[in-house]
């Protein structure tokens, strides 16, 4: 950050090195953000890399502790007490940093004991682009495509002698017994819930190319808003934060509408009766991805959110949240998110999953259209 004020580190000297060279001229030439903390993890110094990542100077954190900014159970802080209790140093891969009101970010994590100084670490962040996100949705479109095929055979292979199954039930409760009509009723029950299932993972059946037009993101949300006031969100606050000069996105209108009619969905069912749930757009320039070419490059500025004040996704389920027949619902299959982020990322987009107790955002990325986007 350019012009902030910087705790020194002079008090540091590398291991090794004579009076050639300054470290305090290696710290504020690392290119990853770096910090140092204490043996209570307060911050004692951040090199300039980490002041930009973190959108926060030095001077401001300073003496504060590592978990201020962080939220419960996070990866970091049990990266930090994995070195305290005795591991040289160690790293993690492909970590979702969450960190403040910032938008999780995928980095690479490593932390390190500091020769010098006992109980006092290294933490180093090597953020990934957002090709690294890319790869990730696309390697969910990948399983949810798996699942097509899974579809295809069971649509076929099941419902015939599921329909079989059904009507002999149906003649078996006819001519029952009441106990062995309870009976009957079940099989029933059990078939109807089956073939509901078939036909969800049908869903994900339809492989034709993307037909884009362009679409108006907020005409989309607000018909999305008016169907969940009138059906499965009657009674929940919906409050709308749209960008007025938000452009159009490519797409297929009707699918981006099944995308946040079941994100909002979810939102509803999280936050209950009484709860809240806020639609926001925004323009976010700069953010763009290299093509596989080298030359041309993909930008994903429109960001699109659905929050809600809910207790939040389980720890343990949010990094999967994506992938299919993953859930926290005692009744769910786990295919709704996996065919949203198949969707996005057809449209080619992104679809990020932010999550604490008392707020949830499900954050949707997607491009600007062209006239070349016509298809």
């Amino acid at each position: 950050m350019k012009g902030a004020a910087r705790k020194p580190v002079s008090a540091l000297r590398a291991p090794g090195v004579g009076g050639g060279l300054d470290f305090e001229t290696l710290w504020q030439a690392l290119p990853q953000p770096t910090m140092l903390l204490d043996d209570e993890d307060r911050f004692r110094a951040v090199n300039p890399a980490a002041e930009l990542f973190l959108s926060m100077s030095s001077a401001v954190l300073a003496g504060r502790r590592l978990a201020e900014f962080l939220p419960p159970g996070s990866r970091v802080g049990v990266l930090t007490a994995e070195v305290r209790r005795g591991a040289l140093s160690i790293a993690e891969y492909d970590m979702d940093l969450h960190w403040l009101d910032h938008p999780p970010r995928i980095v690479d994590a490593l932390a390190a004991a500091t020769p010098e100084r006992e109980g006092w670490l290294i933490l180093q962040l090597h953020p990934r682009s957002i090709a690294g996100k890319m790869d990730r949705s696309l390697a969910h479109r990948g399983a949810a495509r798996s699942i097509s095929g899974l579809a295809a055979a069971l649509a076929h292979e099941i419902r015939n002698p599921l329909a079989g199954i059904s009507g002999a039930a149906q003649l078996l409760e006819m001519g029952s017994e009441p106990a062995e009509a309870e009976l009957a009723q079940l099989i029933q029950e059990e078939a109807r819930r089956i073939r509901a299932l078939v036909d969800r993972m049908e869903n994900f059946t339809d492989l034709r190319p993307l037909t884009r037009k362009a679409v108006n993101l907020h005409q989309v949300l607000d018909l999305t808003r008016r169907a969940a006031e009138a059906g499965f969100g009657r009674g929940v606050k919906f409050v709308l934060d749209f960008d007025p000069s938000l452009p159009a996105a490519p797409g297929d209108s009707d699918q981006l509408v099944q995308v946040f009619q079941n994100l909002v969905k979810n939102a509803v069912e999280a936050a209950g009766p009484s709860g809240a749930i806020t639609l926001k757009t925004s323009y976010r320039a700069g953010l763009r991805l290299t093509g596989r070419d080298g030359r041309s490059r993909e930008s994903l500025p429109l960001e699109i959110c659905v929050i809600d004040d809910g207790p939040g996704v389980p720890e343990d389920l949010a990094p999967h949240v994506f992938e299919p027949f993953v859930t926290s619902k005692g009744a769910g299959v786990g295919l709704g998110l996996a065919l949203v982020s198949k969707i996005v990322a057809d449209h080619g987009g992104l679809i990020e999953c932010d999550s604490r107790p008392g707020r949830t955002i499900f954050r949707v990325l997607l491009p600007v259209w062209t006239e070349g986007d016509a298809a």
